[in-house]
């Protein structure tokens, strides 16, 4: 009775091993598994794909990815450049898409990156010289990069220093994390 049991088990997991994995079963609750037999996707794609959906961890890992099989190509470090701005880690960002603009076709949108970098950095005159150059290679036709522009503009023009408006301030804590300027008064 034992040895029938194990017998039909044997005969199930070989008829299991068998099935066509083509077919998927779409009220199953568990995820398909991986098809080998096809070829991986490129990483550069991906991390696009990631840039485009907000999700700057993964593009970093899917751009790190393809710089193991394809090297440090401009498009990689503008890609890498993008998701650490994404991040907030604007020390590599602007390294990184530095060395991406090097390339004599690099992407309007990289040149935007840079200069909201250095713009995010207080590079302010720098920041609208890269927009500016980054608005020409986009033939003026990015909303986005115009956009940017005028902010690095309006903030260089913020950076006039008045004496007459100097004024003695305090740092006053008002809750926790939060902290306000306020005047000295004598």
């Amino acid at each position: 009775m034992i040895g029938a049991a194990l017998a039909a088990l044997a005969v199930m997991i070989a008829l299991g091993a068998c099935t066509d994995t083509a077919r998927i079963d779409k009220d199953a609750p568990y995820a398909p598994g991986i098809d080998r037999r096809k070829e991986a996707v490129d990483g550069l794609v991906v991390g696009n794909r990631l840039l485009e959906a907000k999700q700057y961890e993964l593009a970093l890992d899917a751009f790190t990815r393809a710089a193991a099989t394809q090297g440090l190509t401009p498009p990689i470090y503008a890609g890498l450049g993008a998701a650490n701005l994404g991040l907030g880690r604007l020390g590599q960002a602007e390294k990184q898409l530095r060395e991406a603009i090097k390339a004599p076709d690099a992407a309007p949108q990289t040149w935007n990156n840079l200069g909201v970098v250095l713009m995010d950095s207080g590079e302010v005159p720098e920041a609208v010289e890269i927009l500016r150059r980054a608005f020409a290679l986009s033939n003026g036709e990015n909303d986005e990069i115009r956009d940017n522009l005028r902010l690095a503009l309006a903030m260089q023009q913020k950076t006039v220093y008045d004496p007459e408006l100097q004024q003695e301030l305090d740092l006053v804590r008002s809750g926790n994390s939060l902290y306000r300027l306020r005047e000295q008064y004598p």
